[in-house]
Order: C-alpha cells, then structure tokens, then sequence
C-alpha cells in the first residue's frame, strides 16, 4: 500500500522516475537489484493478498518519496518502526 501511494503520486504529477529493489536468492533466480522505469504510460496493477487496509506509516511513505525524487529514483526499502509521539504531562 505504501509503494502504491507513492508510486501513484509521482505518476499523478507526470513524473517518471525508476523503481529499485534487491531480490533474495531462490532456487530459480539469483540474488542481486532490478530496477524499472515508470511514467504516466504506464500500466500498472496492484494485488493484495488480504483485503485489510494496511495502517499508513507516514515516515515510511515520507523517506519512500524523497528516495523516488532523487537522482538514483524509487528504491524499496523495509518499513521503519512508526514513530510514536510522546505527549508531555503538565506538571
């Protein structure tokens, strides 16, 4: 949900950018990066296995877009604790 709401944001502004992600090693493939290129041309199509919307982390989409608009683009990265804000007691 994260990369679809940043994704979809750069697409909305007509800008295209490269979408980056490290891959795992498995019995087909070896491990290693793939990147895309994404504009608004593109096709896009996103499936969730659950149907349960996911709680937004804010800093998680904030570092995901200033990553998509840099010069080496959208790379995926694992999402971060959310940052709990701490309330002060009067005393």
């Amino acid at each position: 949900m994260h990369l679809q709401i940043v994704i979809t944001t750069k697409l909305r502004r007509r800008e295209g950018f490269i979408f980056s992600w490290t891959e795992s090693a498995d019995d087909e493939t070896e491990s290693g990066r793939s990147a895309i290129w994404l504009d608004a041309s593109s096709i896009l199509y996103y499936r969730y296995s659950v149907s349960r919307v996911p709680n937004i982390n804010r800093d998680w989409i904030e570092r995901l877009m200033v990553s998509a608009n840099s010069a080496g683009g959208l790379f995926f990265s694992v999402e971060p604790p959310p940052v709990v804000p701490v309330l002060k007691s009067r005393s």
